[in-house]
């Protein structure tokens, strides 16, 4: 009875354990200040600076401090997080995003690097083994050796073969 018990107790613990930690990541992302800072971080500040909205440096720049009052505006509204990027893209175009979306053709942003990558190693690995050393192929023009032929024939032919006139 007693190994039951304790069975029963510790997936009960377990359970009210995971229950807990649900519970803490689920409070984290309804919070505004995470919200923020999450739509922040997706957003880039359109002063021409090439920064995400909330790492924008650039001292008394309109641009973010604008766009960070709309944020703020947007969340407090209570609209879901991809209608409020939705509304950036309609205002400020979809450069307004840090990162392209992967629907449509937008999702070649996506897929080119690695694709390329791909292509490039590809052609590497065909460069190589064309570059690979291939065995010479044997000349059937001469069948005699050098152990056949006299010093005197092997001189000649050598000389005809590298086109030497001088003399020894």
């Amino acid at each position: 009875m007693t190994l039951a018990f304790g069975r029963f107790c510790s997936s009960r613990l377990l359970l009210t354990a995971l229950l807990g930690v649900a519970l803490l990541f689920g409070m984290g992302a309804t919070d505004p200040g995470s919200r923020f800072n999450d739509l922040g971080h997706r957003l880039m500040c359109t002063c021409g600076c090439s920064q995400v909205l909330l790492e924008c440096n650039h001292v008394g720049c309109s641009s973010s401090t604008a766009m960070r009052a709309e944020l703020n505006e947007a969340i407090a509204s209570g609209a879901n997080d991809q209608a409020v990027l939705q509304m950036f893209v309609a205002k400020y175009g979809a450069t307004v995003l840090s990162a392209p979306s992967t629907k449509g053709f937008s999702g070649v942003a996506w897929i080119m690097p690695f694709a390329v990558l791909l292509i490039a190693i590809l052609g590497t690995v065909l460069l190589i083994r064309r570059w690979q050393v291939k065995p010479a192929h044997a000349t059937t023009t001469t069948t005699t050796t050098a152990a056949e032929s006299g010093p005197d024939e092997l001189r000649d032919r050598i000389r005809r073969e590298t086109d030497y006139t001088g003399g020894l």
